[in-house]
């Protein structure tokens, strides 16, 4: 999934939650020691969700009775969705007596409601949940059901596909509090950018690193001035982000808008920050020339546009594949192209995209068998997550097509995506598979090592929070001007390691590191 990066209210939303939680009497757990009890303990095993026919074997689920699950999903909700709604019920009251109501959080909304949907007492069954929207985090304070016996048992099939990595990812202070994707994404990272601009100049096309890069803004900015050379706005730059995996350095919390690192290839790895760097001034220095060649505006961090490359006013942006394809889909005529940085691809969390079961859930057995039912059932996968065949989307030469994307859009569960079912869009790049076939051969050579290693790590911030807000906040205020060139690379470089000392940030890495260590133990 690709999530708004570096949004300022998130900040607001991470500071309460502290205060949020401190009276959940609910979200006590268990000692780790042994599987934590759950409303399905005193069941029966069961055979029930996934298998192929109609209806499903339910074995010793019971549904006789008609329920309706509750999910939260974070994304705008497209004007047609009841269609959808009604079409997938009809196939979900067929197979499992039950029907599905989804709600959608807006991406206006959702830094300060989706935190705060976990401590209202709203009584609801599921929820899209992601390592961007703090799963961790929120399983450590009681948020989530725990999913030891529940999950093995209501969706056995969606358990029994899950990976090794995922299932260790899923498991927080000792019990599963998700339900990871089955869909492999990939940390590949680099820039989008057209082409056709630049047709009939000298540029050799040529787009393997950060130099070529500067290179092509710099032919953008002398042959085609009406375009703004590069996409920043002001949620922040992402050129720290691929400087930093184009070195090889892996982000301690694995996503953007990060500031602590490590080094994956080292046995004891340590976690730095920006100012220990040896290699930052030289990157800043970078930064430097592209502001004093206007590569980006003067005003970036105050401009609220983020569609300035999909609109047709910069020549490139950074991202991930998928934002790639999406681009190449909507604007043919473009010559778009992408180019991966990132040196030590791996496959992303698959915590990355998850979906876990409330705490308030009064039906978490019937919900379970639901979603293995979509996870294994490709009928009820495409009803789900699809829509309508014919209406919302074709399928067209085995790629998917939305028919109308001002009225219908496919679900904001990305995590029910699985291998197998995920189709690619109609009309993407003829190199996308190329990509990942060269991401897939990359991840099977290194065997688990250097990024991947470390992909399964959470960090807790539980004992930290104040320090940690306080550290973003920081790095927010002193570190995106810094790299915008928009201050003295030296002098502002100094301030950015004063505030950050002040906020506590020697706290916060003494924490992590302590908690990197438990880590890498536990794989040994």
């Amino acid at each position: 999934m690709k999530k708004p990066v570096k949004l300022t209210s998130l900040l607001l939303a991470i500071a309460l939650l502290a205060s949020v939680f401190a009276g959940c009497g609910d979200g006590k757990k268990e000692s780790s020691s042994s599987p934590a009890q759950s409303p399905a303990s005193k069941a029966e095993e069961s055979s029930a969700a996934g298998a192929e026919s109609t209806p499903v074997e339910t074995g010793d689920l019971d549904t006789s009775k008609e329920v309706e699950i509750v999910m939260y999903v974070v994304s705008d909700r497209p004007a047609k969705q009841d269609e959808i709604d009604e079409n997938f019920n009809k196939l979900f009251k067929e197979k499992l007596n039950c029907t599905l109501k989804v709600n959608w959080i807006g991406w206006a909304e959702y830094p300060n409601k989706y935190p705060l949907l976990f401590s209202s007492g709203e009584k609801f069954d599921m929820a899209y949940a992601a390592t961007w929207l703090n799963f961790a985090s929120l399983a450590q304070k009681g948020a989530f059901m725990s999913l030891d016996e529940l999950w093995p048992k209501y969706a056995p099939k969606n358990f029994e596909r899950q990976s090794e990595a995922a299932l260790r990812q899923a498991t927080v202070e000792g019990h599963y509090y998700c339900i990871p994707t089955l869909l492999a994404t990939y940390s590949a990272y680099g820039p989008i950018y057209r082409t056709d601009i630049l047709e009939g100049t000298d540029w050799d096309g040529k787009m393997e690193n950060l130099a070529d890069f500067e290179a092509y803004l710099g032919y953008v900015k002398k042959t085609a001035p009406q375009f703004e050379p590069y996409n920043v706005m002001q949620s922040g730059s992402e050129v720290d982000d691929m400087y930093m995996r184009e070195q090889g350095m892996y982000a301690v919390k694995g996503a953007t808008n990060d500031f602590l690192f490590i080094d994956p290839n080292e046995t004891d790895p340590k976690i730095f920050t920006y100012y220990e760097y040896e290699k930052t001034p030289d990157f800043l220095e970078m930064m430097n020339r592209w502001n004093e060649a206007g590569y980006f505006t003067k005003s970036a961090l105050s401009d609220t546009d983020s569609q300035k490359f999909k609109n047709g006013i910069a020549a490139s942006t950074i991202h991930n594949i998928d934002s790639y394809s999406g681009n190449y889909i909507d604007h043919p005529d473009w010559g778009v192209k992408y180019a991966n940085f990132v040196k030590d691809v791996y496959n992303m969390p698959f915590t990355q995209d998850t979906v876990v079961i409330s705490n308030t859930s009064e039906n978490p057995e019937r919900a379970l068998a639901l979603y293995d039912l979509i996870t294994n059932d490709e009928e009820a996968f495409r009803a789900f997550y699809y829509g309508i065949e014919d209406t919302s989307y074709e399928i067209i030469d085995g790629q998917i097509k939305n028919l109308d994307a001002d009225n219908y859009a496919f679900s904001a569960c990305w995590a029910a995506r699985t291998t197998e079912f995920n189709l690619d869009s109609y009309g993407a790049p003829a190199d996308l598979k190329t990509f990942k076939d060269g991401f897939d051969e990359y991840i099977k050579e290194k065997n688990g090592e250097g990024g991947a290693k470390y992909a399964g790590f959470a960090i807790n911030t539980s004992s930290i929070e104040t320090e940690y807000a306080a550290c973003q906040n920081v790095h927010q205020q002193y570190w995106w001007p810094l790299e915008l060139g928009y201050t003295d690379a030296e002098s502002g470089l100094k301030d950015y390691q004063a505030k950050m000392e002040a906020a506590g940030i020697e706290k916060v890495r003494e924490v992590i590191q302590g908690q990197l260590e438990e880590y890498i133990a536990s794989l040994a």
